[in-house]
């Protein structure tokens, strides 16, 4: 079974044309202006118009607030969006009647699936990310290019389909799908030559080793 793949970050034509030309089922666009990948509504409008439905369309937010959220998707046809702040289970599922959503997990410790649990009836999605250490005050919600113990997630059921991000390149893809059991996949830092910029030639080893497993 081929595990599938969500390119996220993608701010340019080209990094958005190797994702959907190597198979990527999920492009993301991020919409946090702390992050180096972010990009306004309208970048993303062209973006996400290229893109067509070639791929499900993925908006990252940081605990919106609704005048935010109104203002992009007025802009931008997405198709799920991606929670990556604090946002409590109760406002995950009212995002979620707006469209499908995905609620991000800072994962370092056991106890951190226990919170997990909590957002199953919320949210359309679960995903997994690498929770920043104390002392990286300076870390994004997400796209820090850290990884987490997978082997705290193998074996878990869960009521939602799930991603596995935080740390990813295509050189470690194969090892992370092998001890989680993930079979699907996020990435954004693990296929840049800088903070922000995309490598199409990187995307394309992610996309072709994901889809050789």
């Amino acid at each position: 079974m081929t595990v599938i793949a969500k390119i996220c970050g993608l701010a340019d034509a080209a990094a958005l044309d190797a994702a959907l030309a190597h198979g990527a089922r999920f492009v993301g666009f991020v919409f946090y202006p702390r992050s180096p990948r972010a990009v306004t509504p309208a970048q993303a409008a062209a973006l996400a118009a290229r893109a067509g439905r070639r791929a499900i369309r993925v908006g990252l937010f940081v605990d919106p607030d609704d005048a935010q959220l109104d203002a992009t998707l007025a802009a931008v046809p997405l198709d799920l969006l991606q929670l990556h702040g604090v946002e409590p289970p109760d406002r995950v599922a009212a995002l979620a009647r707006r469209r499908p959503a995905m609620k991000a997990l800072s994962i370092a410790a056991p106890a951190d699936l226990a919170r997990a649990k909590g957002y199953e009836a919320a949210a359309d999605w679960l995903l997994f990310d690498a929770k920043p250490p104390p002392e990286r005050a300076d870390a994004l919600p997400g796209g820090n290019g850290l990884a987490f113990d997978w082997r705290l997630i193998a074996g878990q059921a869960w009521r939602r389909p799930w991603m596995l991000s935080g740390g990813l390149t295509p050189d470690n893809l194969a090892e992370a799908v092998a001890v989680s059991g993930a079979r699907a996949v996020d990435v954004s830092s693990g296929v840049e030559v800088a903070p922000g910029r995309k490598d199409p030639g990187a995307i394309a080893r992610f996309l072709d080793a994901a889809g050789r497993l």
